[in-house]
């Protein structure tokens, strides 16, 4: 079936945007879908005909043998109606499944790019959305809307029955649309406003779970409950109130529809009473007539679905927009490290306040570049600008000449050993870890990566050595643990640039030896490499220096010169020090608080 109802179609003009093309590729399905509910409609005509002939020719005729044919017949009917049922259901699962299947990919690259780059508080919000499109198209809801068009050819039929009777339905029609139509008015701002307090309330709920050392530790266990007691109140309150407006207008949607069916009954009743229509019209008329009205009250008790689906489509729409406009990149030869950087500054992402300006220098393959600086210096976001992870607001960071635009992304993250401020490991095992997750690692690999990190040792005394699982966020695992495997996380593959950012602030002296024997390996290896440091040992191997304070390049060169300058120029406008030990002398350098 899937072959047969799922083909894929070439997009037009939806081919540049993923979740338009892929409802575009289900075209030929949706078709499908389409000729079904032709034939289960037209099989819905089945049971008032069948009442039709058994009350105007069976009974008048008190035929047996006709009776039975027609049963026989309906039977035969009936159990098409439900063969057709299924195969349109199945049709939509597809249609669900099919969507889900191309628009997953890209947009959980739209998920991590707009977590680092562009909104940091979306979290999952748009997989979820993936998933109220997914059970909303496989659910049998769909169907409504194949039924509507549906409807004023039923009312034809009844018209065709007896004018009066057409007239009756027609205007049942006319109100219970007027109906949907005050549902959709009334409902739409509770409902988006309830699911925007319930997203919320999830946001708080799982953010206190990940700090629950913290909250348990401080005290703070009791204004937390309070805080999310008053979101989730909130949340409540709106969904209380979305929920008692549509469970008002579906209970009167029913309570309607009832009062039709009776209604035309009656009219029925007062046509063949004056030998306008037979009995057996008056019992077609009704059936009809309900079936007519069958996806109105339908799409009224299923309208927060709707809305889900609208809503979910519509932010999918714009997290994905900032895809489309990417084009393949040219495959670029391996990156060999030369790392040049000129004129850069650097915004957080979503804000235009500058962190830095005009950052520049050069770093050949074998050398290592050394960043200090006070706190709020802006050396953060200086790593987080060459690992790629923040967007340049102006000038430009290129490898090996070419700028980082130029770079297919997936290239340019191999060849680039990352470790951040604050190390994040994912649940899985240790060597899934250190080898990023690729499939077709090899042990060798990582074993290498884990001894250049010295932790291979500190690996195999854990109960199932590499194999460990770390849980979520590596909560099995310390602090000075953590550290070490995302230091060999970094190195794993060889990768051309490596840039480490504090890579010892949880380390004993052990932890630190071993940082510094990475970095000469990897320099003599031909790494570019970059430390951003507070603590003199991390810089112990570097060859260059550069010094940020509030955000500008200050100082660079060579390791002790930048630092004699540094100590020279006489800043002693804070209390804290960076120590550095050199031959014959020692240096306190004076780092003053910068504005990150």
């Amino acid at each position: 079936m899937k072959s047969a109802f799922m083909r894929r179609q070439k997009p037009d003009s939806a081919q540049d945007q993923p979740l338009s093309a892929a409802f575009h590729s289900c075209r030929s399905a949706f078709v499908s879908a389409g000729l079904f509910s032709c034939i289960i409609n037209l099989l819905m005509l089945t049971g008032p005909l069948f009442m039709l002939q058994v009350y105007d020719r069976v009974l008048a005729s008190g035929s047996v043998p006709t009776l039975a044919l027609l049963a026989l017949l309906a039977c035969g009917l009936f159990v098409f109606l439900g063969l057709f049922e299924v195969l349109r259901s199945r049709i939509t699962a597809r249609i669900a499944s099919r969507v889900d299947e191309q628009v997953h990919a890209p947009l959980f690259a739209a998920v991590i790019e707009h977590s680092v780059r562009a909104t940091p508080n979306m979290r999952a919000q748009p997989l979820r959305d993936l998933e109220t499109l997914r059970q909303f198209l496989s659910s049998p809801t769909p169907g409504t809307l194949f039924d509507l068009p549906w409807m004023p050819i039923f009312l034809a039929i009844i018209f065709l029955l007896h004018p009066y009777l057409g007239y009756f339905a027609l205007g049942g029609a006319i109100l219970f649309s007027v109906l949907a139509l005050l549902n959709d008015v009334l409902t739409r701002g509770p409902l988006l406003r309830a699911n925007e307090s319930s997203a919320l309330s999830h946001r708080m709920a799982e953010e206190s779970r990940r700090n629950a050392s913290v909250i348990q530790a401080m005290g703070m266990g009791t204004a937390m409950q309070e805080r999310w007691h008053g979101i989730h109140a909130r949340a409540l309150h709106d969904q209380t109130q979305a929920s008692d407006r549509n469970s008002t207008f579906t209970a009167s949607a029913k309570a309607f529809r009832l009062l039709m069916q009776s209604s035309i009954l009656a009219l029925g009743a007062y046509l063949a009473i004056h030998q306008e229509i037979t009995a057996g019209t008056i019992i077609a008329a009704s059936i009809i007539m309900a079936r007519a009205l069958a996806p109105i009250e339908q799409g009224i008790s299923h309208w927060r679905g709707f809305l889900q689906f609208r809503s979910a489509k519509a932010r999918l729409k714009l997290v994905l927009a900032d895809t489309i406009q990417q084009t393949p990149k040219m495959d670029l030869p391996a990156p060999k490290g030369r790392l040049s950087v000129e004129k850069l500054c650097v915004a957080s992402p979503g804000e235009t306040a500058l962190l830095l300006r005009d950052i520049n220098f050069d770093l050949e393959p074998g050398q290592a570049l050394g960043v200090i600086g006070p706190s709020g210096a802006g050396k953060s976001c200086l790593a987080r600008a060459l690992a790629n992870v923040w967007r340049t607001a102006s000038g430009t960071v290129a490898m090996d000449g070419a700028p980082y635009d130029q770079w297919d992304g997936r290239t340019l993250g191999q060849a680039v050993g990352y470790l951040p401020q604050d190390v994040e490991l994912f649940e899985g095992t240790i060597d899934e870890n250190i080898a990023r997750f690729d499939p077709a690692h090899g042990a060798r690999a990582v074993i290498h990566a884990a001894r250049l990190a010295g932790v291979h040792d500190m690996i195999l005394r854990l109960p199932e050595g590499y194999k460990t699982r770390i849980g979520e966020l590596g909560a099995k695992l310390s602090a000075g643990q953590r550290q070490r495997i995302g230091l060999a996380r970094a190195l794993y593959g060889a990768p051309a640039l490596i840039i480490l950012d504090e890579p010892n602030s949880n380390l004993d002296s052990a932890g630190e030896a071993a940082l510094s024997h990475a970095i000469l390996s990897e320099k003599k290896r031909g790494a570019a490499i970059v430390v951003i440091a507070h603590r003199p040992s991390a810089i112990s191997a570097v060859d260059q220096l550069l010094y940020l304070s509030e955000g500008r390049q200050r100082r660079i060169g060579p390791k002790n010169d930048v630092l004699r300058k540094v100590v020279d120029g006489g800043d002693t406008r804070s209390r804290s020090t960076f120590t550095e030990m050199s031959p014959g002398k020692r240096y306190e350098i004076p780092l003053k608080k910068g504005i990150q």
